[in-house]
């Protein structure tokens, strides 16, 4: 598909500014960590996993968007035996492909081979529009194979899977970012889509919350599977974010690549 990484890479960095300039102007919560450590480190996974992504493209020279393009090549998939409305199908695709995502998030958490890889995002202590890019390499590539493998099994047009992954970084980046919204925008907005308000409890120290709303886009998935939290037990101004232990290592590149081998 022409241009698809050029215009990823554009509306990812686009919004990107746009949420890190707005958390600055209207910021939700005081930062616990210096931003300059925490942005080197978090910006550095974004390298990492672009790397590792062209790594796996060597091996699997088809990922999403391409996977798209060829399983409709060999008329593999669901909707390429399905007649119905182009506009039918995307809008179908990209529900599926966000409660597959949805899914895989919360099996990150309940298995512990998962969850150790998964909580190198936790570890974060500060949450800002940086916390969205930290994920490790491996499982950035796990994921990817999921995306691969699912784009195959449902046959989606190439425009969804990109209209998928411009949604997925943008709402990443929204409900991440360390924004202040009005109540009464956040209630309105949560209705449709994960907000900061809403994802910051995915990330408290406390079990019961980051075992809960695990949406990254739409928040529907939570309230019909009775994951979702609508706000922490101690508020957000007073909430812990982060995991259980709370010290200075987790903004360290080193350390976070090297956190899921530790015991």
């Amino acid at each position: 598909m022409p241009n698809e990484a050029l215009i990823r890479l554009s509306v990812f960095l686009g919004l990107f500014v746009v949420f890190a300039a707005l958390e600055a102007l209207a910021p939700r919560r005081a930062r616990v960590q210096p931003r300059g450590g925490r942005w080197i480190t978090n910006i550095g996974f974004t390298v990492l996993n672009t790397l590792a992504l062209r790594a796996l493209s060597v091996v699997l020279p088809l990922l999403a968007i391409g996977a798209a393009l060829d399983a409709w090549r060999m008329g593999w998939g669901l909707f390429n035996h399905l007649a119905w409305p182009w506009w039918v199908e995307v809008a179908l695709a990209l529900l599926l492909l966000d409660f597959a995502i949805w899914a895989q998030h919360l099996i990150t958490h309940k298995v512990p081979l998962f969850w150790r890889f998964h909580r190198v995002h936790h570890a974060d202590r500060d949450m800002d529009v940086t916390t969205a890019v930290r994920f490790h390499p491996v499982e950035i590539l796990a994921s990817m194979a999921v995306k691969i493998g699912l784009v195959y099994l449902l046959g989606p047009q190439a425009i969804a899977v990109l209209l998928f992954e411009v949604i997925l970084n943008g709402t990443a980046l929204f409900n991440h970012s360390n924004l202040r919204l009005p109540a009464w925008l956040d209630r309105a907005v949560r209705l449709v889509l994960v907000t900061p308000d809403m994802h910051r409890v995915h990330h408290s120290v406390h079990r019961a919350e980051h075992d809960s709303n695990y949406g990254f886009a739409l928040s529907v998935w939570d309230r019909i599977f009775g994951t979702y939290v609508p706000q922490p037990a101690g508020g957000h101004d007073d909430m812990v974010v982060g995991l259980q232990w709370q010290d200075e290592k987790p903004a360290r590149l080193g350390w976070a690549l090297w956190l899921p081998f530790r015991r």
